[in-house]
Formats: C-alpha cells, structure tokens, sequence
C-alpha cells in the first residue's frame, strides 16, 4: 500500500504532540467506524484523560493503543513515533545506545522498543514468497576471533539467504538465522520463504540441494572470479548486510541476529519507497498485534 512521503521536518510537524498521535491512531484504527468489540455498537466517545474510546451503547472502554504494538506502553506516543521514524530514515539503521540517547530512555528501554519494531518488520515480510528467479546462498556473520576463516570458524553465526534476480537488479530478499547449514533448515528456509517450484541457483554445496524438493534448483560449482557470474545479487546482498552489521551494530550476537536481519531485510525490500518508509512502518506498527518481551521496560 502506497503512503505519502516525509522528512524530518514533516514528521515533527505531524506528530509534535501527544494528541497528534492520538489522532493518528484513531484514524488508523476505526478510520471507517467505530464498532465496540463488546456488544457492537457503532459509536463512541473518546476520552482524553485515558486515551480510550467508551462505547456509547455499553460503555464498554477501548484503549487507543489495546492491540497494537503499543499495547500498554508506559511511554509517551511520541517517543514511540520518533523511534520507528529513526530505524528508518538512515539506510544504518540505528542502535539502542543511540536511540536511547535521542528519547532520553534508558538503554533496556531502548533495547525493548527496538525488538519490538523488528518483529513487526519479520512478520510483514514474512507474508511474502520469493519468486521467478531466485539466488540462494549461505553466509557467516559475526565478530572477529582468532583461528580458522570462512566455514567452521567459530563465534560466527549461519544465515542463509534469498534473493530474487531481476536482470539488472535484485527484487525483494529473505534471510533467516539459522543453527546450522542442513538438509533440515534448507528445507525449512524453503517452505517459508520461497514459492514452489521458483527457478533457484545456488553453489555446490551439498545441504543446498534439498532446495530441489519443492523448486527447479540449479546447483553449479563456483570458483570465487566466477560467482558474481552465477550469483550476482546474493552476494551484493550479503556484502552489504555485512556492512550494515559492522557499520552501526559492530557486530551482533546470533541471540538477536534475526531481529537485525529482519531490519535489513524489510529496509532493502522497500528502497525503492525510501521517502514512504516511516509512514509505512508507523502503519504497520498500529495495526500489529501487541509483542511482549522478556521483561517488559516501555
């Protein structure tokens, strides 16, 4: 779904207040009528002194944030906005020692906001299948340790990785952290990310070639001056993904990998919209189920 564009100075204008936000919600959410989960009525009045909508028939009362990935915050809606317009309008991203300096939260805070705007991105993208032409390959990603390079070092963490060859370009992509490069977890990456029976090259690699269960894979040995020949985009795709790891994150532990790559992807997929971005995010984000973490700090 197409949204306007924006910049910086247009967001603050917009979403300066915290009845600003409100609204913004409201209109999100009952954009074509209020209709009262309890008994059903169409109308409603809203409160400002708690942020509710009270059923005009029940009385039954609806937080503007209930059900959303705001559900039960303790922080101001503005900070909120300000956040996911942040994660989105630097091609970086932005990390939760940053971000919490920029809102005046504590990192934990921070650190909770972040998680949760990353799992909203995985599940949008999650609805969607590579298709056509697709370039698939593993990688290895992680800080620096001493002793063997490339596969089998240690302290890196396995990915692998999808993305669609559109000639001159690359379409949209997929990534999923893994535990380790399998039979099981090719298959795995497959059925959730890959439309069946897509065209998929790849290497040569021996658990690659479970892709030819639901796809027409094409598997070909690649000396390293002949792989931007046979996966050109995958690996484009990879380098930057790695930049973009050590460049604002220094690197990352595989506990939260997904969620990172999960930024990565849903940023890369929309490029073309950079100027939509916020205002896509901040409309996925009110209509996304509540995520709960660990410990809640926001």
């Amino acid at each position: 779904m197409q949204q306007e564009n924006t910049d910086f100075f247009a967001w603050q204008a917009r979403f300066g207040t915290e009845e600003a936000c409100l609204k913004y919600l409201i209109e999100e959410r009952w954009g074509n009528g209020f209709i009262c989960p309890k008994c059903g009525h169409e109308h409603a009045h809203f409160l400002p002194s708690r942020s509710a909508q009270q059923c005009a028939g029940c009385h039954h009362q609806v937080s503007v944030t209930a059900g959303t990935l705001f559900h039960s915050t303790n922080l101001p809606l503005t900070k909120w906005f300000w956040a996911i317009f942040w994660i989105v309008s630097d091609k970086g991203g932005i990390s939760a020692v940053r971000l919490s300096k920029l809102l005046s939260v504590s990192w934990p805070t921070a650190r909770s906001m972040l998680r949760k705007i990353r799992t909203a991105m995985g599940h949008r993208d999650s609805l969607y299948r590579l298709s056509q032409l697709v370039e698939v390959d593993d990688a290895l990603v992680g800080g620096k340790h001493k002793g063997k390079r490339g596969r089998g070092a240690q302290g890196k963490a396995p990915v692998l990785i999808g993305c669609e060859s559109r000639g001159e370009k690359a379409g949209f992509i997929s990534m999923a952290s893994v535990q380790s490069i399998n039979h099981e977890t090719v298959r795995d990456f497959a059925r959730r990310n890959l439309e069946p029976g897509s065209v998929v090259r790849s290497d040569a690699l021996a658990a690659l070639n479970s892709l030819a269960d639901t796809q027409q894979h094409e598997a070909r040995v690649t000396p390293p001056e002949k792989v931007d020949e046979w996966l050109p985009w995958v690996h484009v795709v990879i380098s930057n993904l790695k930049r973009f790891l050590l460049g604002t994150y220094h690197g990352v532990s595989s506990t939260h990998l997904q969620e990172y790559l999960n930024e990565f992807c849903y940023r890369f997929n929309r490029r073309q919209w950079e100027a939509q971005l916020p205002n896509r995010l901040l409309s996925l984000c009110a209509m996304h189920l509540p995520v709960q973490n660990k410990a809640e700090n926001c």
